[in-house]
């Protein structure tokens, strides 16, 4: 059996400016949802069909610089989104860096809420 993901949730606590955040950096567009308490932020599925949401709720969702830590795919060069972070209220944690030649290069940012969210890429 092989372990794949299927759905992340990011935890935020300022839905408006985490959406700005991540449609910023990533050059996408986030869809809303509001089901009362919990507000969602849905983010375009990838071609695998992999995707996720901001999520804002009092009781459930808190953003954290600790826990589980999300990774996310950001071919062909990862340094296209690092270089947006810092212009729109995040902050680079680990810049680019080679993990070998096979895995490619990944960095860590902490987003507008104080999660950390990290980037893959080949190049």
């Amino acid at each position: 059996m092989s372990i794949s993901l299927a759905w992340f949730e990011i935890p935020v606590t300022d839905l408006s400016r985490a959406k700005i955040f991540y449609e910023t950096i990533f050059d996408i567009k986030i869809q809303l949802l509001d089901l009362g308490a919990l507000k969602i932020g849905s983010f375009p599925a990838s071609p695998s069909g992999v995707s996720g949401a901001l999520c804002q709720h009092a009781e459930f969702y808190k953003p954290s610089f600790e826990g589980p830590m999300i990774y996310i795919d950001a071919n062909p060069d990862l340094s296209t989104i690092l270089n947006k972070v810092e212009s729109v209220g995040g902050k680079i944690l680990f810049p680019k860096r080679l993990i070998s030649p096979d895995q490619g290069y990944t960095a860590i940012f902490i987003d507008t809420e104080g999660n950390r969210i990290g980037l893959r890429s080949k190049s």
